[in-house]
């Protein structure tokens, strides 16, 4: 992968992140945290053209997603209109990182061959609903949706298994389990009750989570058989 530099500057706007949004005052926090995924999209540009495939381009797509959910959940901690919206950017987000896994040239295994691994995927998602509903109120439709739609994203990172590489495999199935730990931490700190250290715990996995995605997905054409790119 191309640009370890940028990678640096990555995960060092990241550490900043997490110190300025632990701290008091809203715009430092909130331009760092409005620059952690351009400058993913920008390794992400460094390394793939969307132009030029599908799956770059929904790809893509899930990064712009993702960068509207980091702006309009920070502006719902002054203005809780903004966390729907917030919500809706990141189901998108999610939505586009499945559409990826799931049209990746390959065989889709995941309900024929290894349905087993689903069974820790549903039982997360039981309990957490579960322990969460009665917290919801109106928004317990909303929530319910987003969890099942990132837990889909996450089926759809194991289905991964037959169609690429070992290393592009568990690099993205790594970021997608830390993807929905940050998720879950931020329905428990906002609907159950408030935890210490939680925005460390949510910015940390989020960060880690994106990049592991992207890295993977990036692996994933490294020398790869030109045949295996959808169009």
């Amino acid at each position: 992968m191309k640009n370890t530099a940028i990678s640096v500057i990555y995960f060092s706007i990241g550490l900043i992140c997490i110190i300025l949004l632990n701290l008091p005052g809203f715009w430092p926090g909130f331009i760092t945290k409005a620059l952690i995924i351009p400058i993913l999209i920008i390794l992400f540009l460094s390394n793939m053209n969307p132009l030029k495939n599908r799956l770059h381009r929904f790809m893509f797509a899930g990064l712009l997603f993702s960068w509207a959910g980091d702006v309009s959940l920070e502006f719902s901690k002054d203005n809780s209109n903004m966390f729907i919206p917030g919500l809706a950017c990141f189901l998108m987000a999610h939505v586009m990182y499945f559409t990826v896994f799931l049209i990746t040239p390959g065989k889709n295994t995941i309900l024929k061959k290894y349905i087993w691994l689903l069974i820790p995927v549903i039982i997360y998602g039981v309990i957490l609903v579960a322990y969460l509903y009665k917290y919801l109120g109106e928004m317990r439709l909303p929530v319910i949706v987003y969890a099942v739609v990132i837990l889909t994203m996450l089926t759809g990172a194991i289905n991964r298994i037959e169609k690429v590489k070992k290393e592009s495999y568990f690099l993205v199935l790594a970021g997608a389990i830390l993807f929905v730990i940050s998720d879950s931490s931020i329905a428990v700190n906002k609907f159950s009750h408030q935890f210490d250290s939680s925005g460390m715990v949510i910015m940390s996995t989020y960060i880690v989570a994106q990049y592991l995605i992207v890295a993977g997905y990036i692996s994933q054409f490294s020398r790869v058989n030109p045949d295996q790119i959808t169009r």
